[in-house]
C-alpha cells in the first residue's frame, strides 16, 4: 500500500513538473519578452468582441464608459431618470436615433433629396453656380474647405483648402494594384447594394459605382500617403485666393467663398498644392458624368448609417472587411455612437461632472502641473541644447494650456443646435443634415476670429489624451482618468507607469519632429539653433532607424510614419520616471515598468494589424512597450537583465532624446 501511495505521489509530482514546465514554455520571462511576460493572463484570456476589431486597455476602458452612459442616457430617454442640464436636446436626438421602427418604415426616403440635389446638376456650370449650398448641405464635392487655426499665426483662425477623401481611406492603398483592386471591389459592391436598396436598378447601380471608381482612382495619384501626410507643417501652403483661381478654373473659389463668407480672405491655406494644380484635369465637362457619380456614391454612404437599421448594416461592409471585424455592431450601440458623434462635447461634460470627481481632477491637475516642472529640469540639465534654444523650449512648457477631466462649457455652435422632435415632424436625417449645415456656418463665421482656446479637441467621454499643435495644449478627458491607467487608491509608482507616461507623452509632443516646428504660441516658427536643430534631427533618425523594419503582424514597422510618437514614447517613459524618483524616496520601479506594459495590452485581427501598420503613426502596442524600455537603464538594473537576455540592448543602441 505505502509502494501504491509513494507511486501516486510522485506521478502527481511528475505531472506537476511537466505542466510547470509547459506553461514556462508558454510564458516568457520578464528579461526575454517584457510585454509578453507581464500581459501573459490577459493575452490567454481576452478575446476580440465580434463587434470589434481588437481588444485592448484602452477598449476595455471605452466599454466601461459606454455602458455607463448608454444605461443614463436611455434611463433619461425613458423618463426613469431627470433629463441632465445640457443634455435635453441630446436626449431629443437619442431618440429618434434609438427609433428604429420609423427608421424602417421611412427606408431609403430620407435620403432622396440629397440624391435628387445631385441628380439635378447638368453640367459644370450648374454645379458652380450651386457649389456654396452644397457645401453648406454638407454634399460631397472634390475638394475640402474649412476654418481652423492658422498654422503661420495660431492666436487666429484661417481658411484651409484641402483635396477630397478617397474611398479607399488612403492613397497607400491604390499604390499596389493587388490591394487597390480586392479593395474595390469589396467597396464597390457594398456601394453597388445600397443604390439598389435606394431604389436604383442593378444596372444604373453598377455604373455608377463604375464612374465613381473611375473618378475617385483619377484623384489617388494627387493626394499624400499617411507617411507624408504626418508632416504637419507640409501642409502649411499660402496661396492669395487669386493665385489659386488662377490655376483652378474648374471652380470659382473667390466666388464661393463670397457666398460662403461676409468677407473673402486674400490669402488661404493650401494643404496640397499639388492637388490643387491637377484640379482641372481631374474635374472638367469630360469627367463630370464620373464626378456626379462619385458624389452620389458618396452621399448613400454617408446617409446610410442614419436610414433603416439594414442601410446600416449594409453600409458597414467595408470597413468590416478592411479590419477584420466579424459583424457590425448593435443597433443600439449604433444608435448611441451617433449621439456622440454630434453631442458628444456635451455628453461628455456630463460624464465628467459626474463621474471623475473634483478631487480626481484636482490630483490629476497637480500631477500634469509636477510633470511640467520635471520637463523643465531635465531642459535645463540638457547637455546638447544651447542656452538660446533650451529657454526658447522652457518658454513653450510655461505657455502650454492644460486640460484637464472636461471643458467648463461647451462649445458656442452647441447653442444653435436645435432638434426638431419626431412628434413636430422632425426625422433623424432631417436634423442631422440641419446639424450639417449649421456647423459648416459657424465654422465660416470663424474666419479671422480670435483662436478659441478653451476649446477641446476630444470630448470628456474619449478615452484618449491628445496635444494640440497649434494650441500649445495637453488634454486629459475624464474617460482615460481610470484603472489601469490611474487610481485615486493605486501607489504612485503604479500611477506614474501608467496615466504618468501618459501625460509626459504628451508634454513630449511639444518637442518631436512636429511639435518642435511650433512656438509657444502654437505657430510655426523656427527657433532652434542651427546646430541644435542638426542634432535634434540625428537623434530622431535613430528613433527612426530604432523602428524601422521591424517584422510584425506579417509586414513591417514604418520608422518614419510613427517617429513623432515613439519620440513622444520615449521622452514619456523618462521623464515619468524622472518624476516618480523625484516624489517617492523609494519608488518601486517594478510596479512603474508593470503599469508601464499592462496599458499597451492589445488584441487585434490580422486585417486590423495590417490598416494600422500602413496608416498608424502609433508603432504596434507589444512595440511600444519593449523598445521603449529597452532605452532606460533602470529597467535592466530593475529586472536584473543582462547581455544575452532577449530584453536586452547595448548602451551604445539605447536612443534618448528628451
Amino acid at each position: 500500500m505505502k509502494l501504491q501511495i509513494r507511486s501516486a505521489v510522485c506521478l502527481v509530482l511528475i505531472l506537476v513538473m511537466t505542466i510547470s514546465i509547459c506553461f514556462a514554455q508558454e510564458t516568457p520571462s520578464l528579461k526575454d519578452d517584457f510585454y509578453e511576460a507581464v500581459n501573459a493572463q490577459w493575452l490567454a484570456e481576452a478575446e476580440i468582441p465580434s463587434d470589434s476589431a481588437e481588444v485592448s486597455a484602452f477598449t476595455e476602458m471605452n466599454d466601461k464608459v459606454k455602458e455607463v452612459l448608454m444605461a443614463d442616457l436611455q434611463a433619461m430617454l425613458s423618463g426613469e431618470k431627470p433629463v441632465a442640464e445640457g443634455l435635453e436636446d441630446c436626449i431629443e436626438f437619442y431618440r429618434l436615433a434609438a427609433d428604429y421602427e420609423t427608421r424602417n418604415a421611412l427606408g431609403a426616403e430620407p435620403l432622396q433629396p440629397y440624391l435628387e440635389m445631385i441628380e439635378d446638376l447638368d453640367n459644370l456650370e450648374a454645379m458652380r453656380e450651386s457649389l456654396p449650398e452644397l457645401i453648406l448641405q454638407g454634399i460631397p464635392v472634390p475638394f475640402g474647405v474649412t476654418v481652423t487655426a492658422d498654422m503661420g499665426n495660431a492666436s487666429v483662425n484661417a481658411l484651409y483648402f484641402s483635396p477630397a477623401s478617397l474611398f479607399l481611406s488612403s492613397k497607400d492603398y491604390y499604390l499596389d494594384d493587388n490591394t487597390r483592386v480586392a479593395m474595390q471591389g469589396i467597396f464597390g459592391q457594398m456601394s453597388q447594394n445600397l443604390l439598389v436598396m435606394a431604389g436604383k436598378s442593378a444596372e444604373e447601380a453598377q455604373q455608377i459605382v463604375s464612374q465613381a471608381l473611375a473618378f475617385d482612382e483619377s484623384l489617388a495619384p494627387y493626394t499624400r500617403t499617411a507617411q507624408e501626410s504626418s508632416d504637419t507643417a507640409s501642409s502649411y501652403n499660402l496661396q492669395t485666393i487669386t493665385q489659386l483661381d488662377g490655376q483652378v478654373t474648374c471652380f470659382d473659389f473667390a466666388a464661393l467663398l463670397a457666398a460662403l463668407m461676409d468677407e473673402v480672405p486674400e490669402t488661404v491655406v493650401v494643404t496640397d498644392p499639388a492637388y490643387f494644380a491637377a484640379l482641372d484635369q481631374l474635374v472638367n465637362e469630360d469627367t463630370f458624368s464620373q464626378m456626379k457619380s462619385w458624389m452620389l456614391v458618396w452621399m448613400t454612404n454617408a446617409l446610410a448609417p442614419f436610414l433603416s437599421d439594414s442601410f446600416r448594416v449594409a453600409a458597414s461592409a467595408f470597413s468590416l472587411a478592411l479590419s477584420g471585424v466579424a459583424e457590425p455592431s448593435s443597433a443600439e450601440e449604433a444608435a448611441y455612437n451617433m449621439v456622440l458623434s454630434l453631442f458628444g462635447e456635451a455628453v461628455g461634460i456630463y460624464y465628467g461632472k459626474t463621474y471623475l470627481g473634483e478631487e480626481a481632477r484636482q490630483d490629476v491637475q497637480e500631477m500634469v502641473a509636477r510633470f511640467v516642472e520635471v520637463y523643465k529640469q531635465r531642459l535645463r540639465n540638457n547637455d546638447w541644447l544651447s542656452d538660446e534654444t533650451r529657454e526658447m523650449a522652457i518658454r513653450k512648457l510655461e505657455a502650454m494650456s492644460i486640460h484637464v477631466g472636461y471643458p467648463d462649457a461647451v462649445q458656442p455652435v452647441y447653442e444653435l443646435l436645435e432638434v426638431i422632435p419626431a412628434s413636430e415632424g422632425g426625422t433623424l436625417v432631417e436634423n442631422a443634415m440641419a446639424f450639417t449645415s449649421i456647423s459648416a456656418k459657424y465654422n465660416f463665421s470663424t474666419w479671422g476670429q480670435p483662436v478659441d482656446r478653451s476649446a477641446w479637441p476630444l470630448t470628456a467621454c474619449t478615452v484618449n489624451a491628445m496635444y494640440t499643435l497649434t494650441n500649445n495644449s495637453i488634454n486629459f478627458p475624464a474617460a482615460i482618468l481610470q484603472e489601469p491607467f490611474y487610481s485615486l487608491e493605486a501607489s504612485a509608482s503604479a500611477n506614474y507607469g501608467a496615466i504618468g507616461a501618459v501625460i509626459a507623452h504628451e508634454i513630449s509632443h511639444a518637442f518631436d519632429p512636429n511639435g518642435s516646428k511650433f512656438d509657444e504660441h502654437g505657430s510655426l516658427a523656427n527657433w532652434w539653433s542651427e546646430e541644435d536643430l542638426a542634432k535634434f534631427e540625428e537623434l530622431s533618425q535613430a528613433m527612426i532607424e530604432e523602428f524601422d523594419g521591424i517584422a510584425f503582424g506579417g509586414g513591417t514597422v514604418n520608422g518614419a510614419l510613427t517617429v513623432t510618437e515613439n519620440v513622444a514614447d520615449a521622452g514619456g517613459l523618462s521623464c515619468a520616471l524622472e518624476a516618480l524618483k523625484q516624489v517617492e524616496a523609494e519608488p518601486d520601479l517594478q510596479a512603474f515598468f508593470t503599469s508601464w506594459a499592462k496599458v499597451w495590452r492589445n488584441k487585434a485581427t490580422d486585417a486590423y494589424t495590417a490598416l494600422k501598420l500602413t496608416m498608424d503613426v502609433h508603432a504596434p502596442s507589444k512595440l511600444r512597450c519593449n523598445i521603449q524600455v529597452q532605452n532606460l537603464e533602470d529597467f535592466f538594473n530593475v529586472f536584473g537583465m543582462k547581455e544575452g537576455d532577449g530584453m536586452y540592448r547595448a548602451p551604445e543602441d539605447r536612443v534618448s532624446i528628451w
